[in-house]
């Protein structure tokens, strides 16, 4: 039987602090911390870790939901993770929040699993940057500016695959499974959000599992 722990629903409001990890260093995550809320706030989710694979599933409730990394600082850099969604219409977001404030202020690159394959492949990856700037404004204001296809599809498309998110603000490059090109290539859209947490999002009720995540920081 697989072992697992549990962090219950949270509604935190986080502010901008240092500390806990080294700022200027490779760091990989420590996700069995998870039931830990010295290392982790929890907004509007419930997260369980897999010991036995050592990855943690994230179920959020109604609208977005963020496992926020506590004491972290992140800057400019990448942030590397392996992430699976789940091959559902409509059912499955699930990608990496940073420069946040707190639940409602930041940015986050995210996924569409299920339009990984298909006549919706312009819309498998999305940028996007709270609390105004959400996928719609952009796809109706920015047609094709901040979502976009992968440049090589996962098979199957609900397996892991991983990301390397590539900040340089405001420049920021997203690749999928270690491409030579990357899938979405933008600017940021805040100039005075340069730093803050980091996160595991999901939206609209995803399950989403995280593992390997690694932070490089400059």
């Amino acid at each position: 039987m697989k072992k697992s722990k549990t962090l219950g629903l949270a509604v935190l409001v986080l502010f901008l602090t240092t500390g806990g990890y080294s700022q200027n260093a490779t760091q990989s995550i420590d996700l069995s911390t998870v039931q830990n809320d010295q290392a982790w706030y929890s907004y509007n989710l419930e997260a369980t870790y897999n010991e036995e694979e050592q990855f943690v599933q994230v179920q959020g409730g109604d609208g977005h939901a963020i496992l926020w990394l506590n004491d972290f600082s992140f800057e400019n850099g990448t942030i590397e993770a392996d992430i699976r969604g789940k091959n559902i219409p409509g059912k499955s977001f699930v990608g990496i929040a940073f420069h946040g404030v707190d639940q409602q202020q930041y940015d986050a690159v995210y996924f569409r699993p299920f339009n990984f394959a298909g006549s919706r492949q312009q819309f498998s990856v999305q940028y996007i940057s709270y609390p105004d700037k959400n996928w719609s404004y952009l796809r109706e204001n920015f047609p094709g500016k901040y979502e976009s296809r992968l440049t090589s599809v996962p098979d199957p498309v609900d397996t892991w695959f991983h990301v390397t998110i590539e900040v340089n603000h405001p420049s920021v490059k997203v690749y999928v499974n270690n491409d030579a090109k990357p899938s979405l290539e933008f600017e940021q859209l805040r100039s005075e959000r340069k730093v803050g947490f980091i996160g595991l999002w999901v939206d609209n009720g995803s399950t989403g599992d995280f593992k390997n995540i690694v932070v490089k920081s400059k």
